[in-house]
């Protein structure tokens, strides 16, 4: 049997172990350091955290000139939530694109309100917002206003309605701001 030497640094003394128990020990690590990913994709399946809203809806319904079908996607990971004053605060991370080609990306934060099986979200997100072919909103750093009213449904999900409210804070040279109105459907993964 071929030996191996090692030395214990924490005694100092000398010791021999075989190539058997080496193998041993590999494959005892190895064995536990495979399970790990497992358990661990386990624990974030049935976590939940991360909900994904998904609406669309009209942009700027109150002007006939440039209203415009949209359509958009938000996220918020409920690991960041807090419960404050204000009530439960998280943040939320989304982008929106119209049927002209004008897009806005945004994060900010939003309150959530459970109110029995209803919700009440109001929201605060800045944002980038690219005019493509729609309405001119003087500026490309626009703050969105929401409110949302959602009723819980089986299985992690929502349906809601919302409104919001696209205002430049009269940074640029005009600032007619943009009001739209959105059907939302919320699913937690």
């Amino acid at each position: 049997m071929v030996y191996l030497y090692l030395k214990d640094l924490l005694l100092g003394k000398t010791k021999y172990i075989s190539r058997m128990k080496i193998k041993k020990l590999k494959f005892i690590l190895l064995s536990f350091f495979l399970t790990l990913p497992v358990m661990a994709d386990e624990v974030k399946l049935n976590d939940k955290n991360t909900e994904f809203n998904f609406y669309t809806g009209m942009f700027d319904f109150s002007d006939d000139g440039k209203r415009s079908s949209l359509f958009g996607i938000q996220h918020q990971n409920e690991n960041f939530n807090r419960d404050t004053f204000l009530g439960n605060l998280s943040p939320i991370t989304g982008a929106m694109l119209t049927a002209d080609n004008a897009s806005y990306f945004y994060t900010g934060i939003q309150a959530h309100y459970k109110l029995g099986a209803l919700n009440l979200t109001p929201s605060f997100a800045p944002g980038y917002y690219n005019e493509g072919d729609g309405k001119d909103l003087g500026h490309a750093l626009e703050f969105k206003s929401e409110v949302q009213l959602s009723l819980d449904l089986p299985k992690e999900s929502q349906l809601g309605f919302s409104y919001n409210h696209l205002s430049n804070a009269s940074l640029g040279d005009k600032n007619p701001g943009a009001n739209s109105y959105m059907l939302n459907f919320f699913k937690k993964f």
